[in-house]
């Protein structure tokens, strides 16, 4: 195994030549910049070295290139400064002159206003006598239809005559106000047309009044656009003169490292800066070093036997390849999953800890001592009844999964998933002599009259009938069909917040009443296709419900009225309490809708109640 050994070894010199040539590089890309700033400080010592006179005047006429571009961009920036100034200006000048007009356009709106009440007011009064001249009317008919009534009758009454007189006598008096008031329609109708001509001219006045500041506003921000522009096009050009200014900088470098290089090998430092000259042969010795070291790995690498090399990389690469093959074979297993039958249509989970420690079932324990055990026991259906286990501190999720059978009974299948070990509940259940032990192709299933139970997970108990029970194991054991993770159902039960405390999920809406007491109306239902509700329940409680409609216009349709009716759309059927108060907050995303909203506490409890099917108690 001592290529191995050789391996590994020069695996080492690898990483530690690695480390060299970065550190190698690091030092002389920084004795590179300390030989460039000894070479700018020192360009007037260097005027002696004829090596580099060429290197000097090229930096001077770089130099003057320079200055050539700072003058323009002084220039630029004093022509920026005035478009500032100008934009200023047009800015205070539109101020003061929509001022002028908005107080030329104030009298002119009090006018308008005035003549609109005016108008109103004429309206109203042409209205009121329209209204009497009706009633006058209606009370003439209906006496004439009392008189043709009393002419009519057979045999004719005692007093016919006189209620003919009475009839005709107040028929006579009605007449006698009806040309007053036809007058004072008149006149009214009159008086509504000059105050709707009035109107109309203040109207016009205010319009014309409101295209001149319009026009006004137009005229000031066509100009500062104006400004705008020219602003942009001149920082644009002192943006390149700058780029451009800083490319000559650039290009003064190379002059700077030679002349730099040259007064590192004679040992001349600027009088203004002696320091750049023993940075530069600091860095100089830290190259030195560091080239020597890589040699001398270099060298101990070479001696290296490579036969035994050839031999560790091919058990190197033969492991990379197995473990090529195994990682994708490991990253394919099934996820960790709920083994329910396939013809699931309601899937209904409840975390039992959070939901005895949430402020809500708190108060609720102490005001209503007898219905809370109930609505907890109705929550959790026959999870209720798992032996030798608290569900309120050691069961992390009960789910259940309902369906209607062909002969239209309702059945149902219970997982109690565990938060600890699982070992110390299956031994209480082994030693209790209560139950008769059987086995399943393999899986041990615990059997008494009121409850039978089977391990068919790692922490995930089966609970139910005996029958129910067999029947989750032959799926687990995959001889009955089971619910897939990619099955609408399971995949929108597993999307719902997983904090959440109460979960629900149905295939078809329309049939949640016969497994729940009345949650949601029969509208929202019918207008599902798929329906998800997740509860955290506080103080207020919070809640998420998904609906996926027909289509998308569906899906709008239902989102809009459920903006415009929340009161409607979200009520507990055949109570007065609501499960929004506000209108909720709507996503959609094609015929997909999502809802978040808030519960009152009354209203959350109703609720959970009708999830347990327990009535409510009545109340004196």
């Amino acid at each position: 195994m001592s290529f191995i050994t050789t391996g590994l070894r020069e695996l080492t010199l690898k990483v530690r030549r690695q480390r060299t040539r970065l550190a190698l590089r690091h030092e002389k890309r920084v004795l590179k910049k300390s030989e460039i700033s000894l070479g700018r400080e020192g360009t007037s010592e260097a005027a002696n070295f004829p090596e580099v006179r060429a290197e000097i005047v090229a930096l001077r006429k770089l130099e003057q290139e320079q200055k050539e571009f700072a003058v323009r961009i002084a220039q630029i920036e004093e022509a920026l400064k005035q478009i500032d100034q100008q934009r200023q200006e047009n800015s205070r000048e539109q101020s003061a002159a929509l001022v002028r007009l908005e107080e030329e356009k104030r009298p002119l709106v009090a006018r308008r206003d005035a003549a609109k009440v005016m108008a109103e007011n004429c309206g109203k009064e042409l209205a009121t006598v329209d209204r009497r001249i009706s009633t006058h009317e209606a009370a003439d008919q209906e006496l004439l239809k009392k008189l043709t009534t009393l002419q009519s009758t057979e045999p004719p009454p005692v007093d016919l005559q006189e209620q003919m007189e009475r009839i005709g006598v107040e028929r006579a008096r009605l007449p006698g106000n009806k040309p007053e008031m036809v007058q004072a329609r008149l006149g009214s109708a009159d008086a509504c047309r000059d105050a709707s001509e009035k109107l109309a001219a203040e109207e016009a006045l205010v319009a014309q009044a409101e295209k001149n500041i319009a026009k006004v506003r137009g005229e000031f921000e066509g100009r500062d656009r104006a400004l705008n522009e020219s602003s942009r096009a001149q920082q644009e050009e002192v943006r390149k003169a700058r780029q451009r200014h800083q490319t000559v900088e650039e290009k003064k470098n190379p002059a700077y490292l030679n002349i730099g290089r040259h007064l590192a090998n004679a040992g001349i430092a600027p009088p203004n800066a002696p320091h750049l000259l023993g940075e530069v042969q600091r860095h100089r010795a830290a190259v030195e070093r560091h080239t020597e070291h890589k040699r001398e790995l270099a060298e101990i690498s070479g001696q290296i036997d490579k036969q035994e090399l050839r031999k560790f990389y091919f058990s190197l690469f033969s492991l990379l390849f197995l473990l090529a093959i195994i990682v994708p074979l490991a990253m394919q297993s099934p996820p960790k999953r709920d083994w329910l039958p396939q013809d699931t249509a309601v899937l209904f989970s409840i975390d039992p800890r959070e939901l005895t420690r949430s402020p809500l079932a708190q108060r609720w324990q102490k005001e209503q001592p007898n219905v809370w055990p109930k609505v907890f026991a109705g929550l959790a259906g026959p999870g209720a009844h798992t032996p030798a286990l608290d569900l309120a501190h050691d069961a992390s999720r009960v789910i259940r999964a309902l369906f209607i059978e062909y002969s239209g009974h309702e059945r149902e299948y219970v997982l109690v998933e565990t938060r600890g070990d699982i070992g110390p509940v299956l031994s209480s259940i082994s030693q209790d002599k209560s139950f008769d032990k059987s086995t399943v192709s393999g899986l041990t299933v615990w059997q008494r009259p009121d409850v039978a139970v089977a391990r068919v997970g790692p922490k995930t108990l089966a609970v139910g009938s005996l029958g129910e029970v067999d029947h989750l194991v032959q799926v687990r054991l995959g001889t009955e069909p089971d619910l897939k993770v990619d099955d609408p159902l399971s995949k929108e039960f597993g999307a719902l917040e997983s904090e959440s405390t109460i979960r629900l999920a149905a295939r078809k809406p329309v049939d949640l009443p016969r497994f729940f007491g009345p949650v949601f109306p029969q509208e929202l239902l019918a207008a599902s296709q798929l329906l998800g509700f997740a509860v955290v329940v506080d103080n207020p409680s919070k809640a998420h419900l998904f609906v996926r409609a027909s289509d998308s216009a569906a899906a709008k349709e239902l989102a809009a009225a459920l903006t415009n009716e929340p009161a409607r759309w979200l009520t507990l059927p055949g109570s007065d309490f609501v499960l929004a108060t506000q209108v909720p907050k709507i996503d959609q995303s094609g015929a997909d809708l999502d809802f978040h909203f808030e519960i009152p506490e009354g209203a959350a409890r109703l609720l959970l109640q009708r999830l347990a099917r327990i009535q409510p108690p009545l109340t004196p």
